[in-house]
């Protein structure tokens, strides 16, 4: 497995660039009374989403509003690790070089 990089100039400290990958470790919150990304929370990005942890539904709901953030279609935000619990890492397929502002 390829070591994990950043890019301090350009990547918050959630973001891990491996394998041609960018990789977006979350902390997920479902049931918010809102969708929101809420900021950092240590070295993750904490993503409050009202779906509810059931089915996959908060999962999927976190993927969305990732791929909205980073301006590409749903399809290329996929879960890595962290399918049942709140910390989880997605990988964007075909993400831009940097995260936006």
């Amino acid at each position: 497995m390829a070591e994990s990089q950043r890019h301090p100039a350009a990547d918050p400290p959630w973001i891990d660039r491996a394998s041609g990958e960018l990789r977006v470790r979350v902390k997920a919150v479902p049931g918010s009374s809102r969708d929101r990304l809420a900021g950092a929370l240590g070295d993750r990005l904490k993503v409050c989403v009202a779906a509810p942890p059931e089915g996959g539904k908060a999962n999927t709901a976190v993927a969305a509003m990732l791929a909205e953030a980073l301006g590409v279609p749903e399809r290329s935000v996929v879960l890595r690790s962290g399918g049942s619990t709140p910390l989880k890492v997605f990988a964007v397929l075909d993400a831009p070089s940097r995260w936006p502002a």
